[in-house]
């Protein structure tokens, strides 16, 4: 079941990262500027961002097994198309369906490991699947550099057809299926989905084309009043229809919406990281694409080493201390690389800070995704993971959308020194500010430890012991017997 979700789960994860450090052979191959390649990146996240609450509701009504499985199917096609991409249009294209197919696996994969596992392994088990999903968006930067070096970029999408159908093999054969109990008979939000999708799409595309004063040009102010307001129907069509695909009542929990306040601010900080470190150590350092994939491999270690400590830990004295200390810890690694400029020597410069990152993000990553699963009844396992790696793609959208508008960089900017790398300064320190926020709201919104409900449902080792069991008629005992458990 975990090689299934962990591999699942980790295919999409990699591709919001792994191409970071494919995004200078893509634009010398493909003839992007800076715009082009925000897009590359912002395109498989808007979908994912957008969708993957919808791909969890489909799991809750259809069953999460399908669901999952057909996502990776879909996710190995889509994949290959970006491979065989003729052109940064058709590239873009290919992105965007690859996040519709990621919507439906990613929040499937973790209602999975939530819905079949016993109370006292499943900290154990939601530690594995976070650490090694954390592990493997670490791993995609260096697995990147080696394929654009060795082969070409084109190898970057076309390495995860594989991953996917193993994952999608496993899991027809092993996984349980599972899905939410509900009352009566619901269906899809596709205006809701629809709703959703178009706002989002049209304030990124404002976002990425505002820099450098480009709000002065009238579609981009129309796109980006016309994202916030198909973005607040969204949040009125939900408050009435019957069967929303967010459920605006579930953030009445304190837990829940300071979790997910949290994961949006800590991983703004961590897509702020693959976006520009790769970008500044090729295009301004001059490392190839396997060395800039290699600059950031210690936090992987760090990551594969520590991981499982930082969950048990994290399930023993709550999620509020790790959530708090993690963000800032790596706020200050972001603060160590803002520095790195031509010229600076790797050991000293850039990798105090990357371990230090890493181990900001081993603290936090594992603690978090329990205390989001934590505040929700069981039953909403998948609305719950759905929201929160809506959260998370959805804040490292805002990283290749936002943060360069924020740093002055327009979507012309030529990627090298100068411009590029004054902007790259300011936006690490404004990730690693927004870091600390996530730390902060953490602090103020987090319970602290406490014992864990029971299960509300039958596993293959543990019985459902939310109720009184019922008595059995009282049978009489053999001369002698003593008396039986």
């Amino acid at each position: 079941m975990l090689a299934a979700v962990i591999l699942g789960s980790g295919a999409a994860f990699l591709e919001s990262s792994v191409v970071t450090v494919a995004l200078p052979a893509i634009g010398r191959d493909l003839d992007l500027e800076l715009g082009g390649l925000q897009w590359v990146m912002n395109a498989y996240l808007l979908a994912l961002s957008a969708l993957i609450i919808t791909g969890g509701s489909l799991g809750d009504l259809y069953g999460r097994r399908i669901v999952f499985v057909i996502g990776l199917i879909g996710f190995a096609a889509t994949s290959l198309l970006c491979a065989l991409a003729p052109s940064g249009e058709v590239l873009i294209v290919a992105r965007i369906l690859q996040g519709v197919t990621a919507a439906l696996l990613v929040p499937a994969s973790l209602a999975i490991v939530e819905a079949s596992f016993a109370e006292e392994d499943r900290g154990k088990a939601i530690g594995a699947w976070a650490g090694w999903s954390g592990i493997s968006s670490l791993i995609g930067p260096f697995l990147g550099g080696w394929l654009v070096d060795t082969a070409s970029w084109r190898w970057v999408f076309a390495i995860v057809v594989v991953v996917a159908l193993i994952a999608a093999w496993i899991g027809a054969r092993h996984l349980p299926e599972s899905r939410a109990q509900r009352s009566r008979a619901a269906r899809p939000d596709w205006t809701g989905s629809v709703l959703v999708s178009l706002g989002l799409a049209g304030v990124t595309y404002a976002l990425v084309e505002a820099g450098g004063g480009g709000l002065g040009n009238a579609g981009v102010l129309f796109a980006g009043i016309a994202g916030i307001a198909l973005l607040i129907a969204f949040v009125l069509f939900e408050r009435r229809t019957p069967d929303p695909m967010l459920p605006l009542g579930i953030f009445r929990s304190r837990q829940f919406s300071g979790a997910n306040a949290a994961t949006l601010a800590n991983y703004l900080a961590i897509g702020a990281l693959f976006f520009f470190l790769s970008l500044q150590l090729q295009n301004v350092l001059g490392y190839s694409a396997l060395e800039a994939g290699a600059a950031s491999f210690p936090a992987t270690v760090i990551m594969l080493v520590f991981s499982p400590q930082a969950g048990a830990l994290g399930q023993r004295i709550g999620p509020r201390i790790p959530m708090t200390v993690g963000p800032v810890v790596l706020g200050a690694g972001l603060v160590l690389l803002a520095g790195v400029e031509r010229g600076d020597d790797y050991v000293s410069a850039i990798l105090p800070g990357v371990i230090v990152f890493g181990i900001g993000m081993t603290i936090f990553v594992a603690p978090l995704t329990a205390a989001v699963l934590g505040a929700l009844p069981d039953a909403q396992a998948g609305i719950a993971s759905a929201v929160n790696n809506a959260a998370a793609r959805l804040a490292q959208l805002f990283a290749g959308a936002a943060l360069p508008a924020a740093a002055g960089l327009s979507a012309t900017t030529a990627v090298g020194p100068g411009a590029f790398s004054d902007g790259y300064r300011t936006a690490m320190l404004i990730a690693a500010g927004v870091a600390v926020v996530g730390g902060l709201i953490a602090w103020a919104t987090i319970r602290g430890p406490e014992r864990r409900r029971a299960p509300r449902h039958p596993s293959a080792t543990q019985a459902c012991t939310s109720c009184a069991p019922e008595r059995e008629p009282a049978r009489p005992e053999p001369a002698g017997a003593e008396a039986g458990a």
